[in-house]
């Protein structure tokens, strides 16, 4: 029997980077589409939220500027689970806490807090806030997140601790200084309360507010375990200057985004 011949192969010619896929940030042609985008993103991000057991009761608030209407917020409506939620549940309210497009009511309480933290900060177009289990437990210890792994480092020197004790948040003199704590950062630790996150897009505040809740759990089980070994200063410092930006924490997010989108494409009805 004859033996085959082999024939030998050439080196593959590696592709030219253009031609590869890296998604980015989409840009919008017009009002309508920016505006369908951002609700589309708020609808995944709160049925994350609901999938991964963030809800409490009626708790949690997570509002997007609307594009057109600088002082009116889409906001998931009051009393309805984030895991059940579609675009068309979604509820606009302008800054004074007044529903001016939806069906339902809105988390006054929760709304008041957000109102003045997107007035204070009109660079943030979406702000996230939940009752989620690590994040209240390590708020109930007054502390910081320390940097301890890579992924915390994106928060160093920029989160804050809110060191009171907030209860409900229905007046406009604690919102404001709730706000002033966060200041130009990306989270504040609410003492005994929780997590609040913002960003310059659904997807950026949703990342940093799961990504911290998961730096509180890892915080919270390595100080059970022993002693954490911190990350010197100036590599934190570089650490955040690569992973803490917006955009950085976009491209993060989209692989939870196709997950929720695929799975569920019913949300966006």
């Amino acid at each position: 029997m004859r033996a085959r011949r082999r024939t030998a192969m050439s080196e593959p010619t590696p592709i030219p980077v253009e031609q590869l896929r890296f998604a980015m940030p989409p840009t919008h042609h017009g009002v309508e589409e920016e505006r369908r985008h951002r609700k589309e993103r708020l609808v995944a991000a709160l049925r994350l939220f609901g999938r991964y057991g963030f809800d409490e009761g009626v708790s949690g608030q997570f509002t997007v500027r609307d594009p057109e209407f600088a002082d009116c917020f889409w906001t998931n409506p009051f009393g309805v689970a984030f895991a059940l939620l579609t675009v068309s549940d979604l509820i606009l309210v302008n800054g004074d806490g007044r529903v001016v497009q939806g069906h339902h009511h809105v988390n006054q309480a929760a709304f008041a807090l957000h109102a003045r933290i997107h007035r204070a900060r009109p660079d943030v177009v979406a702000a996230a806030h939940s009752h989620s289990p690590y994040g209240r437990a390590l708020s109930a210890l007054g502390e910081l997140l320390d940097p301890i792994t890579q992924d915390v480092c994106a928060f160093y020197e920029d989160h804050a601790l809110y060191d009171a004790a907030t209860g409900v948040v229905v007046d406009e003199e604690e919102a404001r200084r709730i706000a002033a704590a966060l200041g130009p950062r990306k989270a504040v630790i609410l003492r005994n309360h929780g997590l609040l996150t913002v960003g310059d897009s659904v997807d950026a505040a949703a990342w940093w507010f799961l990504t911290m809740e998961r730096s509180c759990q890892v915080q919270l089980s390595a100080k059970a375990a022993g002693t954490p070994v911190p990350i010197a200063h100036q590599d934190a410092v570089r650490l955040r200057e690569q992973l803490g930006s917006d955009l950085v924490a976009w491209i993060n997010y989209q692989p939870l985004y196709q997950q929720i989108a695929r799975s569920e494409p019913e949300m966006f009805d």
